[in-house]
């Protein structure tokens, strides 16, 4: 990481791409172009190499490209570099921190990381609950994976089931993409993860949101872009998006290039 990112960071035009797909996460090409006095052709340039450097990520949507800070970076570098430079009261890094950490707090969350192994290979480790037992806390899905399927969590090791007709498979292309809708915050998952009755009561307010899994062969690995969204302005539901998916993901990364999940997962 490091000289990579900080070069694309070094440029106000990129950082301004930053702040925008911080304010409004998916964007086009098109749409990031508006009102900017750079052509088109510069503003790919300057998407190109944030992508390169890990700070922005893309998925497609038919014939469009969506845009999104990649969360994974820029909690690597606030954690490596800047939190160390943080002690010394290192000045010259106040504003690039702070907008590094406000950037994390957008209301989409996007997390691409690239995997050693093949799409099939991923899409059962996203499947199949002798999988995702391993690297998510015990947690497993009873679904046939068809879209429109309703879906049951269950984690045996906590002693949880949630269902709920809400709960439901979007989209399952095999291999390439798979959507569905975030689980309901029931009584017995604030139980079981020790959830106040406060807090249980603003999650349960909001809309329910989406978290979509993009697959992509990528010279030997596999890019995999989690995207959770549908997330409003200011919810109580951002904050354990923003925690809880890197740690799953890092475990699933793990399991698929050792054989072995991360511990404690």
């Amino acid at each position: 990481m490091g000289g990579d990112v900080f070069r694309a960071l070094a440029d106000a035009s990129r950082r301004q791409l930053l702040d925008e797909l911080h304010e409004r996460a998916g964007q086009t090409l098109a749409e990031l172009c508006a009102g900017k006095a750079i052509t088109r052709q510069s503003v790919s340039k300057h998407l190109a190499i944030l992508e390169g450097a890990g700070l922005v990520t893309s998925v497609r949507r038919g014939r469009e490209k969506l845009h999104y800070v990649n969360a994974r970076a820029i909690s690597e570098l606030s954690d490596r570099w800047l939190r160390r430079y943080d002690r010394h009261r290192a000045d010259a890094l106040d504003d690039l921190r702070h907008a590094l950490e406000e950037t994390t707090m957008s209301t989409t969350f996007a997390y691409t990381t690239y995997i050693r192994t093949t799409p099939e290979r991923c899409w059962q480790a996203l499947t199949d609950p002798a999988f995702t037992r391993r690297y998510w806390q015990g947690v497993e899905f009873d679904t046939d994976w068809a879209k429109g399927s309703t879906m049951t969590l269950r984690n045996g090791a906590v002693g949880l089931e949630i269902a709920d007709p809400a709960q439901v498979v979007l989209e399952a292309q095999p291999f390439e993409r798979l959507s569905y809708t975030w689980h309901t915050f029931t009584d017995a998952w604030a139980r079981a993860y020790d959830v106040g009755a406060e807090l249980l009561e603003r999650l349960r307010s909001q809309p329910r949101s989406t978290v979509t899994f993009e697959l992509e062969d990528h010279d030997g690995m596999v890019k995999l872009t989690v995207v959770h969204d549908g997330i409003v302005e200011g919810s109580a539901v951002i904050e354990g998006v923003r925690h809880g998916w890197p740690p799953i993901l890092s475990s699933l990364k793990t399991l698929l290039e050792t054989g072995e999940a991360l511990p404690g997962s």
